[in-house]
């Protein structure tokens, strides 16, 4: 999904925007639009390296994610709630942050299974 999205930003920017919900921002912008898809799909790629790695790859793999997709999806929140992004953005909130509570639940159950 990130990678695929990362992609897409690099891509078509203002496409990618579009179909998000997103107000597309003006032109000079969307080179700055591209460099955010870089790190999205960054992100996404990340998984692809857990995916055919050890169980402590993915570990670290979802623990760092996770840090970052709660980072994101509180500052898409905040960045909304105060009138910075527009209410397109609160997909990418929803998404962040329903995938890093997940990605929590995950990895404190493995904890918890061996504890």
């Amino acid at each position: 999904m990130d990678f695929a999205t990362g992609l897409a930003l690099l891509a078509a920017p203002a496409f990618t925007l579009g179909l998000m919900g997103a107000v597309v921002p003006g032109v000079e912008s969307l080179g700055f639009i591209r460099l955010i898809g870089v790190f999205v799909g960054a992100v996404g790629a990340s998984y692809f390296v857990a995916w055919r790695g050890t169980p402590a790859a993915l570990r670290a793999v979802l623990g760092f994610t996770l840090l970052v997709r709660a980072s994101v999806g509180t500052f898409t929140g905040v960045a909304v709630a105060v009138g910075l992004f527009d209410r397109g953005w609160l997909m990418v909130t929803v998404t962040d942050l329903g995938c890093a509570a997940v990605q929590a639940w995950l990895l404190w159950r493995r904890d918890d299974t061996h504890a």
